[in-house]
């Protein structure tokens, strides 16, 4: 049930096995490494510069890293829109970057394919594009490295459906708003069978551009679901705002992929922090621009999901949040 799956995740784990394993991994110093001007590429699939880019920053800045005086970052923001995603890429590349920091699954799939040799950070990455990509977690063998927003081939859909069962227990119908754009999300079939095991119908409704958006709300809306989930994607962070609004306007209880969600007006979320993936971020930059190789620096996976709710949510909403959920939580927005 959903106690042990959120108590089995420890959030002071991942940052001490993640800043450790870096602290610890070899390294060449780079004699150049002081003198030298930095030029690292950023993509990122919001629709602008944003306070999860301000952690990444401070971070390089923790470690003697300043924008515009030996570092030079040059951010790309896609959107949430897939078409722009390889030429932003590939733009990336013929700046001739020293380094690229990227986030999300599809994104990391296409710088990875832009370049062969350009060291490349991805956060938040996700283990479906990294088959193949990657020798192995723990030594990756190629020109990238960085955090996965996985925990192994852990799935957080039926969490999800667990959590809103927990908050409405006569659920019988469940929308999830599938964003196909990072082409990384586990089987349906597998968040089926649970919704079937809580005696829940599931429909999923799934889009890959903005523009299907409001086509999607439609489906979901003329459905009448009694909870919509909608897991961690690109598209979704870059258009939460209209998501949060969507739910609260059909007075549908949700649970969102991003703690942003439920931070900004969402009922409730379960996911890694990107702030501390961005903060950590900044270590693989360091050790990579002083002579660390990518392929030696081991991929890291998140062993904590942090649970947000949003209580005023709740009480808008007219639910009840059953204190042992409360109990649980990482945060609880009064």
């Amino acid at each position: 049930m959903l106690a042990p799956l959120v108590q089995e995740m420890d959030r002071r784990t991942f940052v001490s096995t993640l800043a450790g394993g870096l602290l610890c991994a070899p390294v060449t110093v780079n004699a150049r490494h002081v003198a030298k001007s930095w030029r690292i590429g950023y993509l990122s699939p919001a629709e602008a510069h944003n306070q999860i880019d301000e952690v990444f920053e401070r971070s390089l800045k923790d470690l003697g890293y300043v924008d515009g005086q030996n570092i030079h970052l040059d951010r790309r923001y896609t959107a949430g829109r897939p078409d722009r995603i390889n030429d932003m890429a590939a733009e990336l590349v013929r700046l001739g970057v020293d380094l690229i920091v990227v986030w999300s699954p599809s994104l990391t799939l296409a710088v990875k394919n832009a370049t062969r040799t350009v060291p490349i950070v991805f956060l938040a990455g996700g283990l479906g594009v990294l088959e193949g990509a990657v020798a192995s977690l723990r030594r990756p063998g190629a020109n990238l490295t960085g955090v996965t927003f996985q925990a192994g081939q852990e799935n957080l859909e039926p969490k999800y459906l667990e959590m809103l069962k927990a908050v409405v227990p006569n659920l019988s119908r469940v929308a999830l708003l599938r964003f196909a754009a990072d082409d990384d999300a586990q089987p349906d079939d597998v968040v089926e069978r649970a919704a079937r095991s809580l005696g829940t119908r599931l429909s999923i409704t799934g889009l890959r551009r903005p523009e299907d958006l409001h086509a999607a709300f439609a489906k979901i809306k003329a459905a009448r679901p009694q909870g919509l989930i909608a897991p961690p994607n690109g598209l979704l962070y870059a258009h939460r705002r209209e998501v949060i609004q969507f739910a609260a306007g059909i007075r549908v209880p949700a649970v969102y992929g991003f703690r942003e969600l439920a931070q900004e007006g969402g009922l409730m979320s379960l996911s890694p922090s990107l702030t501390e993936i961005a903060a950590l971020g900044g270590l693989y930059v360091d050790k990579i621009l002083r002579g660390a190789k990518p392929a030696d620096l081991p991929v890291e996976q998140p062993t904590k999901f942090e649970l947000v709710i949003n209580f005023k949510t709740a009480t808008t909403l007219g639910l009840t949040i059953p204190p042992s959920l409360l109990q649980r939580a990482d945060q609880v927005i009064e």
